[in-house]
C-alpha cells in the first residue's frame, strides 16, 4: 500500500474511484452517491483543502480522506454551529480543520489505513481544533468510533441531525496538533 497526498487536481481526475469508495465504506445507494459529486468538487476549491489517498500496487484506490478549514459561511460550519452553545461554538469552529471524508473500502479495512489516513491528512495541520460527523449507528462499535476515540476525539454534538438526513449524527472533536496525544 502506498499514501499519497493528493493536490485538488489528483482528488478530481480520481473523483469515480473516490466516490465509489464512499459509496462502498457507507453502504450507501448510487443516487445519494451521485448527488455528492458537485459538493466533493466545490470542496476542493475551499481554503486548507488538503487530501490523501491509499492505492494499492496496481493504483486501485483503497481509500481517502480530505478536509480544509472550516469557515463561517460554509454549510456544515453553520449546521454546527447552531447546535452548540456560542463559546462551544467559538472553541471548536473559531480556527478549525473540517475533516469531512475518511473512508476505507470494506475489503480493506482492518490494516491501519484510516489511522495512517487520519494522521497524514492531520499532520502539519495549522488549526487549533479538527472536527468531524459521524452517523450515531452504528457507533461505538463500529471500525470508525474505534479509531477516533483512539486517536483522543471527544464529544462534542451528540445525535444531531442534519437536514435533509434522517439519521442522527455525533459531532467530534480534539485538539491539534496531533503529535504526542495519540
Amino acid at each position: 500500500m502506498t499514501l499519497v497526498h493528493w493536490a485538488p487536481e489528483d482528488l478530481l481526475a480520481r473523483i469515480d474511484d473516490v466516490l465509489t469508495v464512499y459509496a462502498e465504506a457507507m453502504d450507501y445507494p448510487p443516487d445519494l452517491v451521485a448527488a455528492r459529486r458537485g459538493f466533493v468538487a466545490a470542496h476542493t476549491h475551499y481554503r486548507g483543502f488538503r487530501a490523501v489517498a491509499s492505492l494499492d500496487n496496481d493504483d486501485r484506490l483503497l481509500g481517502f480522506g480530505y478536509g480544509y478549514r472550516s469557515g463561517a459561511g460554509q454549510w456544515w460550519h453553520e449546521q454546527v454551529a447552531s447546535g452548540l452553545p456560542a463559546d462551544a461554538a467559538r472553541f471548536w469552529l473559531s480556527d478549525c480543520f473540517e475533516l469531512v471524508e475518511l473512508h476505507v473500502r470494506p475489503d480493506a479495512q482492518g490494516h491501519g489505513r484510516g489511522y495512517t489516513q487520519l494522521t497524514a491528512l492531520l499532520d502539519g495541520a495549522t488549526e487549533a481544533t479538527v472536527l468531524l460527523s459521524t452517523p450515531e449507528v452504528p457507533h461505538e462499535s463500529s471500525r470508525a468510533w474505534r479509531l477516533y476515540r483512539r486517536t483522543g476525539f471527544v464529544d462534542v454534538l451528540r445525535h444531531f441531525r442534519f437536514p435533509g438526513d434522517e439519521r442522527p449524527f455525533a459531532v467530534l472533536g480534539r485538539r491539534l496538533p496531533l503529535e504526542g496525544s495519540i
